[in-house]
């Protein structure tokens, strides 16, 4: 399983033969303009909610590769609404797809679309395939319900927001960490804007004084599972 890093929250996830891009917010971010979202390639697009930073590229991208858009069910059908083919989730279902198997989770946030569209509730994936697992938590703020995904899934890497204001800080991602029992944890959703600026040295020595890996990747960067 390879895992790129497109920038704020955007993730490119190679499994099983398939492509797979999470949250693609990537031409209006002017830290991932190396990123062409013209050549990525998807076979499945997976949204945690409505967000325009999270949203902004799905058309573009779905429109030029046909991927599936996998999310919740407002999601999906507002989609599918414009022809898009899509696959629509709720809170504890899990679906067996071509790459692997995915459940969507709780997330503690909002989700609408720019244009006031209700994007029902937000949440996050857990992904398992090729013999590991994944959990992209979205947008979220810490929430006890982390708890009970290591009841079902043991998790080779967790996929956390870090930059405080908008969702978890450091200090709550290391505490998500222990809750989803993962040691091993990505970075997402900091120093895109202002808001969501972090340090980087001291959110590293914090997780690793916690006993944890906090990988923050250069945008463009991967790692590999």
């Amino acid at each position: 399983m390879k895992i790129t890093f497109f920038g704020h929250s955007s993730l490119g996830i190679e499994v099983n033969g398939k492509h797979i891009v999470v949250d693609p917010f990537i031409s209006g971010n002017p830290k991932a303009s190396h990123i062409d979202i013209h050549s990525l390639k998807a076979d499945f697009i997976l949204l945690t909610h409505a967000h325009q930073d999270h949203i902004l590229d799905v058309e573009a991208i779905a429109k030029r590769t046909n991927a599936i858009i996998v999310s919740n069910w407002e999601i999906a059908t507002y989609y599918g609404n414009k022809g898009f083919q899509n696959h629509p989730m709720n809170h504890g279902g899990s679906w067996d797809f071509e790459f692997g198997k995915v459940k969507y989770v709780n997330a503690i946030h909002s989700s609408s679309f720019p244009d006031g569209t209700y994007g029902g509730n937000p949440g996050g994936f857990v992904i398992e395939g090729e013999h590991k697992n994944i959990y992209i938590a979205g947008d979220t703020a810490l929430t006890m319900d982390m708890k009970l995904i290591p009841l079902r899934t043991k998790l080779d890497l967790a996929i956390l927001p870090i930059g405080s204001n908008f969702t978890m800080d450091v200090e709550d991602a290391i505490t998500a960490a222990e809750f989803v029992e993962c040691d091993k944890v990505l970075g997402i959703h900091y120093d895109t804007f202002g808001y969501i600026e972090i340090n980087h040295e001291e959110a590293i020595k914090k997780f690793f004084n916690s006993g944890k890996d906090l990988m923050l990747l250069e945008i463009g960067g991967f790692i590999e599972l």
